[in-house]
């Protein structure tokens, strides 16, 4: 009992905490916290999820660090009381799995929590071997989503993901990528098999997944993940030094990295993105792309040519 009060108390005051940074970082953010987030749809089952999911490739890698620890479990404090909903992690990520399974024991606001990671081995027993390994890593009888990474040995896992769900041991399957080169091999599969979720790479400044995966995505009913929508940064460093457009106001961007989020998350065919981050000042303005309503096609046109001047 005195265990469990010391918990609710050390909750608490991470809740307080946060808030206060929020205040201090985005003031404007805090005045949504009753807001309705922005929502997608899962075709294959009507499931809807917030806009703007959390990544944790690079960056729940390390948090042996108690500092580290204690931005980390700040960053997924501000995810969950900002209405997000799904993490994405991989056993490629060094300890991200097993990171974010400690330190969503000190978290409030979890209970819509979606959770997905993805196999990456070379066999059918390691394959399933490692999939218990992180489901037990990250704290879940259930995974919402279990995807193969990057294709890898995807004939042998993807029977063995059926298998899982029919017997109700995962909830959805996909499979991912997140090199071009492997778009056709992608596309070959998507309209091959039956998957629930893809996932791969968009952002403003690289549109190709525009002319073959969304069209097929859209067509096949599967729900799409997007990753890498700064372009691992290099949206930002093309845009130093300048303002965000006063016009991009009208849909509720107030910094570049809700610009660049809101261009990817206003596709039809996005279902999530996945942003990835350690720092918590970032975590808070992601966020605000989760708030709002999302570019029209004539504001995505616009934002385009703004990038291309």
């Amino acid at each position: 009992m005195k265990e469990d009060l010391i918990s609710r108390n050390r909750r608490d005051a991470l809740k307080l905490s946060v808030a206060a940074l929020i205040s201090l970082y985005c003031p404007w953010l805090a005045a949504k916290e009753l807001s309705v987030a922005i929502k997608k749809t899962i075709p294959k089952s009507g499931e809807t999820l917030s806009v703007i999911g959390l990544g944790s490739s690079r960056t729940f890698d390390d948090f042996s660090e108690p500092q580290t620890g204690k931005e980390l479990t700040n960053i997924l404090q501000v995810f969950f009381d900002q209405q997000g909903q799904l993490i994405d992690s991989s056993p490629m990520y060094g300890t991200a799995e097993t990171a974010i399974g400690h330190l969503l024991q000190n978290v409030n606001g979890k209970e819509k929590m979606f959770v997905a990671t993805k196999v990456w081995a070379d066999s059918k027993q390691s394959g399933i071997d490692q999939m218990h390994a992180s489901m037990h890593k990250m704290g879940v009888e259930v995974m919402d989503l279990m995807q193969i990474h990057n294709l890898r040995d995807w004939r042998n896992h993807l029977k063995t993901l059926r298998d899982w769900k029919d017997q109700g041991k995962i909830r959805y399957l996909g499979i991912t990528t997140s090199h071009g080169r492997s778009h056709d091999d992608l596309l070959d599969i998507m309209a091959k098999e039956p998957l629930d979720f893809v996932q791969f790479s968009y952002n403003i400044m690289d549109r190709e997944a525009e002319n073959r995966l969304f069209p097929m995505a859209a067509d096949k009913g599967i729900a799409t993940l997007i990753n890498r929508p700064f372009a691992r940064g290099d949206l930002f460093r093309r845009v130093k030094g300048k303002e965000v457009p006063g016009w991009a106001n009208d849909f509720g961007c107030q910094s570049w990295g809700q610009f660049f989020l809101k261009f990817v998350a206003s596709h039809p065919a996005t279902t999530c993105v996945i942003p990835a981050t350690s720092k918590l000042k970032h975590m808070v303005d992601n966020m605000g792309a989760n708030y709002g309503r999302l570019p029209e096609a004539r504001e995505r046109q616009r934002m385009i040519a703004f990038m291309s001047s």
